[in-house]
């Protein structure tokens, strides 16, 4: 890993390690070592390098939405009032265990967010009783997700 111009520039080998542990983040690291023919202690340390310039910046299990018996998907374009209202807005977003992601835009909306929902009437409860009634949002224009077609992460 070389710092070049305060961009990381990524060895062969980091690359090998990195993709074998997005493929599945609990890979052992002696499996990678062996794999790519070097020591495991080198991966570690070739990690923790990783770590520290934060190109990685943690690792975490990925629940199933619908198994819990969210079904519905809804990504909100909300517009509000004043775009000084937006801290406050993120704030009372939070407090929804519903909203999955908030997205500060430029365009038509003040706000992006996606939202994870048991089925389309707990979505509109969601959007009459806690969004619509956050403090500034003046309206909200809502898209219903049929089916995620792609999902990853950046390619190394």
């Amino acid at each position: 890993m070389k710092v070049i111009n305060d961009q990381i520039e990524i060895d062969g080998i980091d690359k090998e390690i990195l993709r074998a542990l997005m493929k599945d983040a609990r890979t052992p690291i002696l499996s990678i070592a062996r794999t790519i023919g070097i020591s495991g202690a080198a991966i570690h340390q070739r990690l923790r390098k990783l770590e520290d310039s934060k190109l990685i910046v943690g690792s975490k299990f990925v629940i199933n939405p619908k198994i819990l018996g969210y079904k519905t998907m809804a990504f909100i374009g909300v517009h509000l009032d004043k775009a000084i209202r937006n801290p406050d807005a993120v704030k009372a977003l939070e407090q929804i265990p519903e909203v999955m992601e908030s997205h500060y835009t430029t365009g038509n909306w003040s706000l992006l967010i996606k939202i994870l929902c048991k089925d389309n009437e707990h979505l509109m409860h969601i959007l009459n009783h806690k969004v619509q009634a956050i403090k500034g949002v003046s309206r909200t224009e809502t898209f219903i997700s049929l089916n995620q077609q792609i999902d990853r992460q950046i390619e190394v």
